[in-house]
């Protein structure tokens, strides 16, 4: 990053504090399970189990309590945070190259045509016509209705279905700054020496969308996490007893008067993450964009 840009980061106050969520959840995920030592499948049912069959409170044997089947909550929210990380960072990863492709192609064959004389085709209206269409659907509701129409939903089948459904508004984005890169004078010389246009695409207009990619993909992480959490509540992402979030937030809302931290417990963990790289990715949109921060 450079220098500037890097004080301009240090300097916001919501990007430090962003940072700070996002590692916080990063080294619950990664260390979590060797800390506490605790299996989130394995039901409990000698302290795990209230006089009445409820499950348990906070106690020293379960820090968070017991959900309904007294499994330890606390190893089913730290599995759970490393379940939504990794399908969180590989969806937008995947959501990322789509778009990033569709939205260079986009942008900077803009006026060419493919095919003969009139009947030739813009590849440029092509997919922004496309584009178009998609975001006729809201997100969540498209994700929805291919997570319904699956026979079985794993995690490869969940991050496909999200990064394969939210690069629209990338790809929209990566072609307004291609169509600004393109007829930049570094741009034309590498055209005038003779430099095919992926290596063109590459070397010299993908770098300088490099800063907007980082602030896409930080902010899809957030929405990845949100859209997972979703379907899993709805019973349309992983199945039980797989340790998911918005699985958890289902299971507790029976137990909301009697064991509200059945239900509190992934709420807060879902709002830490998704604030946090909500909040890590407007740091970097501001400290990356010069016009909109002090030097």
């Amino acid at each position: 990053m450079d220098p500037r840009a890097l004080r301009r980061f240090r300097s916001h106050r919501g990007a430090l504090i962003g940072s700070a969520m996002v590692l916080f959840v990063v080294l619950v995920a990664a260390f979590g399970p060797m800390v506490f030592g605790l299996d989130p499948l394995t039901s409990d049912f000698e302290s795990g189990r209230g006089a009445a069959g409820e499950p348990a409170g906070p106690s020293a044997a379960h820090w968070l309590g017991t959900d309904s089947v007294y499994r330890d909550e606390l190893a089913r929210l730290v599995y759970g945070a490393r379940l939504s990380l990794v399908i969180g960072v590989a969806a937008s990863a995947l959501s990322l190259l789509i778009g990033t492709t569709f939205g260079l192609l986009a942008g900077y064959s803009q006026g060419r045509t493919i095919g003969p004389g009139v009947l030739g085709v813009s590849l440029d209206g092509i997919i922004m016509r496309i584009v178009d269409i998609g975001l006729c659907f809201p997100f969540l509701i498209l994700v929805m209705a291919i997570g319904a129409a699956l026979d079985e939903t794993t995690v490869g089948t969940v991050l496909v279905v999200l990064g394969s459904t939210s690069w629209l508004g990338t790809a929209r984005i990566v072609r307004s700054q291609t169509m600004r890169v393109r007829d930049l004078d570094f741009v034309t010389a590498s055209r005038a020496l003779g430099q095919r246009t992926p290596m063109v695409l590459v070397r010299h207009v993908l770098p300088n969308v490099a800063g907007t990619l980082i602030v896409l993909g930080t902010i899809s992480v957030a929405q990845m996490i949100l859209a997972e959490s979703a379907l899993s509540y709805l019973n349309l992402g992983l199945p039980p007893p797989t340790p998911s979030w918005g699985t958890m937030l289902l299971e507790g809302q029976r137990y909301f008067a009697g064991a509200p931290w059945l239900l509190a417990a992934p709420g807060v963990a879902i709002l830490v993450a998704v604030m946090g790289f909500n909040l890590l990715g407007e740091g970097l949109r501001e400290a990356l964009d010069a016009r909109e921060s002090p030097p």
